[in-house]
Formats: C-alpha cells, structure tokens, sequence
C-alpha cells in the first residue's frame, strides 16, 4: 500500500505547509480561508490513515478504530469544504480592496 503511504505523507506536509501560512498571513478573511484548507489537508490525512491501517490488521477492533479516523476525515472534509467555498469570495475581495489601497497611497 505505498500509496496509501505517500498520499498521508503528502495531505501531512500540506497541513504543515497551510499552517504556517496560516500564522504567517495577517488578513483576517485569508486566514481562515488558508485555514480550512489546512482542515481539509487534516481531514486527507485522517482519512488515508484510517484506510491504511484497515489493509494492515484486519480484526474487529482495527475496523471501528479505522471507521472512526475515516469518518472523522471526511466530516472535517466537508467542513472545510464547505468554510473554503464561504470564505473564498471574501478573501478576494479583501485582497481587491487591499490592491487599491495600496495603488492610491502610491500616487
């Protein structure tokens, strides 16, 4: 399953990577945008994880353990989602306005 593996490593390394934006980033709106794609990174990351550990040992308590990370993983999925899609718009349009403040105190 060294798919399984590289995809965990790869939905870790896209976590840290958001989180350090996160506490790098100074716009309120881009924060939490940049943040929950951290959250969906976190919940990739889970859900990877469950599936991997189910190839591994297959008895009964692995299967609840392992259901638990999976559905776990694709809650924080869809809340992330779904707080991506909110905050997106809102981002932008910070940005725009940031964008004109700083061409008007230039001139």
């Amino acid at each position: 399953m060294p798919t399984f593996i590289i995809l965990i490593v790869l939905a870790l390394a896209m976590f840290v990577f958001y989180r350090i934006k996160v506490w790098r980033t100074h716009e309120p709106y881009k924060k939490l945008w940049t943040s929950s794609k951290a959250n969906i990174a976190l919940g990739a990351f889970l859900f990877f994880f469950g599936l991997n550990r189910i190839f591994f040992r297959p008895s009964t308590i692995s299967f609840i353990i392992c259901a638990i990370f999976i559905l776990y993983g694709a809650f924080i999925i869809y809340s992330g989602i779904k707080a991506f899609r909110h905050y997106l718009p809102l981002a932008v349009k910070e940005a725009e306005d940031n964008y004109r403040e700083s061409i008007n105190n230039g001139q």
